[in-house]
């Protein structure tokens, strides 16, 4: 359905890449959650209340919630789709991510009254009424719940959606739960045990769950977490792909959100190369990343002395002593000799991964230390580069 409809409202459905396509899917898919949870709502609330079942009842409550969930998501992206502006100039696409914290704190509110009302039931309890028309209809809120997870994690992985991803998990909840519910009208229907309470109580804890989980997945992008380890690979093979680039460090990715992604990084070039048609290479390499994966790349030049077979024999020692001392993961650039009356100066940049416990002047003092002890004449002034592994 939600396929027919893509291809019915959305111009060019395909291109996923495009800002505006990507929006577009978002509204479509907020707006079929909203359509498919109040239906769902209407008919639990009926069930509930011909039941007498808290569980059933409270089931209901979260259908509502989710579709107050789906609006924050047509919210969010309504609002991350704006032009960039002075105060935003990378845009709003952050937007997003603030939508998904939004459905995850709503899951968690509901998720603890639930239990608090579960809990008088189970002190409390009162006679369920385990008709038919009640499991029907929570055995078609099953189907439901099921499809609106598939198609909101399908489509937000297509997207690269937090907020599609969080309520896809919520929906796969939803779907937990209220198999739960079921399970305890069965079981009142059958064996005369009345579980109603302690359904409830597994029904809020599989939603706090929940909500502690897509709250860490919508917080992470935010306070910036580590960009894709595929995804840094995909750009390092399509950067050195170009034969004239020899290498490639200080590679930063920033995230503004969903299709508006940021990075830079130094490109090695032969330093005695013709310095127009280098240039050339580079600005064909960023035209050639932000076709493929849709950033804007800056990728600063850094030429190097790669015909100078003794600075070459010497980087690669130096290299390898460091590596035997500090860690197989350290790697070393910008590396230039300066010979002088009395020392020469190893003049480098030394990349080390974050999970490193020296602290960089700790590092520093280190690596000073070994070049001194394995190169005798020769001084070491470095620069500390912290790289995620």
């Amino acid at each position: 359905m939600l396929t027919l409809l893509a291809k019915l409202f959305i111009r060019d459905h395909e291109n996923t890449a495009d800002p505006k396509v990507r929006t577009a899917y978002g509204m479509l898919c907020g707006l079929y959650g909203v359509f498919l949870n109040l239906l769902l709502f209407a008919g639990k609330y009926l069930a509930g209340t011909l039941s007498g079942s808290v569980a059933v009842t409270a089931d209901a409550f979260n259908n509502l919630s989710d579709a107050g969930s789906s609006v924050i998501s047509l919210l969010g992206f309504a609002l991350a789709a704006r032009r960039p502006d002075p105060d935003h100039p990378y845009g709003h696409g952050r937007i997003e991510y603030l939508a998904g914290l939004g459905i995850s704190a709503v899951i968690l509110v509901v998720g603890v009254d639930l239990a608090r009302t579960s809990m008088g039931k189970i002190v409390h309890p009162e006679p369920v009424n385990t008709g038919l028309l009640q499991v029907l209809i929570l055995v078609a809120a099953i189907l439901v719940k099921l499809y609106m997870a598939w198609y909101n994690r399908s489509v937000g992985r297509r997207i690269r959606s937090a907020a599609m991803e969080a309520s896809a998990l919520d929906s796969l909840t939803d779907t937990i739960s209220t198999l739960v519910v079921l399970l305890s009208m069965l079981i009142a229907r059958f064996f005369g045990v009345n579980i109603d309470g302690w359904a409830g109580l597994a029904v809020a804890v599989f939603i706090i769950i929940a909500g502690f989980s897509a709250a860490k997945d919508t917080i992470a992008p935010l306070l910036g977490s580590a960009p894709d380890p595929e995804f840094v690979k995909n750009i390092e093979q399509t950067v050195l792909a170009h034969p004239e680039i020899v290498g490639i460090h200080d590679l930063f990715v920033h995230d503004y959100g969903p299709g508006r992604v940021l990075l830079s990084l130094h490109a090695e070039v032969d330093g005695h190369g013709d310095f127009f048609a280098l240039h050339d290479v580079v600005d064909s390499a960023e035209m050639e990343l932000k076709e493929k994966y849709g950033c804007l790349a800056t990728i600063h030049m850094d030429p190097i002395d790669s015909d100078n077979p003794e600075v070459n024999a010497l980087r690669t020692a130096v290299l390898e002593k460091l590596r035997s001392s500090l860690g197989p993961e350290l790697n070393i650039h910008d590396f230039r000799v300066v010979p002088g009356p009395t020392h020469t100066n190893l003049i480098f940049d030394t990349e080390l991964p974050l999970t490193c416990p020296l602290k960089d002047s700790q590092a520093e003092e280190k690596i000073r230390r070994v070049v001194k002890e394995n190169f005798p004449h020769c001084n070491a002034v470095v620069s500390i580069d912290r790289i995620v592994c």
